[in-house]
């Protein structure tokens, strides 16, 4: 999010040099500059056995799987927020959480720290942001999540995390 006038006092920002960072939005009134602050998120990999969970939100995709996916709160660690997101979109706990890296969606400014955890306990109960949940075949989630090229990725590291070896999981990658 870029500042144009300052969240403290309204006045409007001028831009101020800041060393290495540039030209930075800066309240003259309050003394304090405003760097540009993406909206953190997390997006999860859920495993269990060879399963991974996959949910339809008609509002993220209309034609494809997604994986679980919300923003950080304030006050609230990344990992709490992946445990809090799987709660309360399926109904399911979690646990062994991995941080697989991060991804950057420019066009809705989204920083989206990535994730696999492994399912501890609970039955699928989807809240109302999500269409249909359920447990699918690690192998062949990248042909299920033909939208989401972000999950599809998280998918491929997950794989590469618990070794997998064969090629089916890979089919919808070959460009025929």
């Amino acid at each position: 999010m870029k500042f144009k006038f300052c969240p403290i006092c309204g006045d409007k920002l001028v831009e101020k040099y800041s060393w290495d960072e540039g030209g930075v939005p800066y309240c003259e009134s309050d003394d304090i500059m405003f760097f540009d602050t993406p909206k953190p998120c997390v997006i999860v990999a859920v495993i269990k056995d060879n399963k991974i969970l996959l949910l339809k939100q008609d509002y993220i995709f209309k034609n494809s799987k997604v994986l679980v996916s919300g923003y950080v709160t304030t006050g609230e660690c990344v990992e709490e927020t992946v445990k809090r997101e799987v709660l309360e979109e399926t109904g399911i706990t979690v646990g062994e959480i991995k941080y697989l890296g991060s991804e950057y969606l420019d066009k809705r400014e989204i920083l989206m720290l990535t994730f696999m955890a492994k399912y501890e306990s609970g039955e699928i109960k989807k809240s109302d942001e999500v269409d249909w949940a359920n447990w699918g075949n690690i192998e062949d989630a990248l042909c299920e999540m033909k939208e989401d090229e972000i999950g599809k990725r998280i998918v491929r590291k997950v794989l590469k995390e618990i070794g997998y070896e064969g090629t089916k999981a890979y089919r919808c990658d070959i460009k025929e």
